[in-house]
């Protein structure tokens, strides 16, 4: 839907943008054998790892689909196995498709930038510059070619050798980097084309279904806050004595000490009965307890 299509354009768009800002600020890369490679992967992967699971963890479907896996429950509501294998497979491929649209993005613009991957690469290149000193060694070879990224590290000697050492690298990197678009933007455009091919939905059909579901799921969001509401206004009414927000309140209740501690402190989700919750202690306490305790006249000197 346009919804989807606009929130992954949006996050892409910040991606880019954090992207940019963190390169501007953060990296440096170290010019020294053996770290180049470790420093240079660790800011191409670890920022797509984190946005990853970032939007596995934004993605309400993530919750939907884990959440009281391990009730006793669980086993009654699903009598069709294969049938539940099959959506949570397609489930988690919708997740995985909408969390990896930060992660890509982050990959493809670095790739294109080529920074990382010219720090991450450097001492392998193979750039034959050594003819101008047939002496060196291979260890001293690769300590030059590690600071190739810091092109104050060169001797002058060196620099037309590492300049085009660093195209080759940005075009490598480039390269990768288009590459990796033309491949994700090609899995995109044919998993919606299979996901057509086998709906069993016509095209207005599936406009409909998918205008309802996002219908109900506001109609359900309100409805539920409305009801929670109404339902705790009646356990807070019973503690307090009125009900949150009335301008006539001809008196209030004055909880007990012992009201006050049984109400405060922490607390789980506490099974009633088969089908039935505690959400809270004042929801607990209010099922329990009968209305009593000191009233006071709000017309009267206390």
């Amino acid at each position: 839907g346009k919804e989807v299509v606009i929130a992954n354009a949006i996050i892409a768009i910040l991606t880019i943008g954090g992207q940019q800002l963190f390169s501007f600020f953060t990296f440096s890369c170290p010019c020294h054998v053996g770290q180049n490679l470790i420093y240079g992967l660790a800011f191409l992967g670890v920022p797509a790892l984190i946005l990853l699971l970032v939007g596995y963890a934004l993605n309400n479907q993530t919750w939907r689909l884990v959440t009281g896996k391990r009730s006793p429950l669980e086993g009654q509501t699903t009598p069709n196995q294969l049938l539940q294998c099959k959506l949570v497979c397609f489930v988690l491929c919708s997740i995985t498709g909408r969390a990896l649209v930060a992660p890509v993005t982050w990959l493809a613009v670095t790739l294109i930038n080529g920074s990382y991957y010219v720090c991450a690469v450097s001492e392998y290149v193979p750039v034959h510059y050594y003819e101008a000193n047939p002496n060196i060694t291979a260890s001293e070879r690769r300590r030059i070619l590690a600071a190739f990224p810091c092109s104050q590290l060169v001797p002058p000697e060196l620099t037309r050798a590492r300049d085009e050492a660093i195209l080759l690298l940005r075009y490598q990197s480039q390269v990768a980097g288009w590459l990796l678009i033309a491949v994700v933007v090609i899995t995109v455009f044919l998993s919606y084309c299979l996901a057509s091919c086998f709906s069993p939905l016509s095209f207005l059909h599936f406009r409909y279904w998918s205008s309802y579901v996002h219908n109900e799921q506001e109609l359900f969001d309100e409805a539920t806050d409305q009801h929670s509401r109404l339902y705790a206004m009646q356990h807070v009414k019973k503690f307090f004595g009125f009900v949150p927000g009335s301008e006539n309140v001809k008196e209030i209740r004055i909880p007990s000490l012992r009201e006050w501690q049984a109400i405060s402190g922490l607390a789980f989700l506490k099974r009633v009965d088969a089908e039935h919750y505690d959400y809270s202690l004042l929801h607990d306490w209010a099922l329990k307890e009968s209305v009593n305790g000191k009233y006071l006249k709000t017309d009267e000197d206390p």
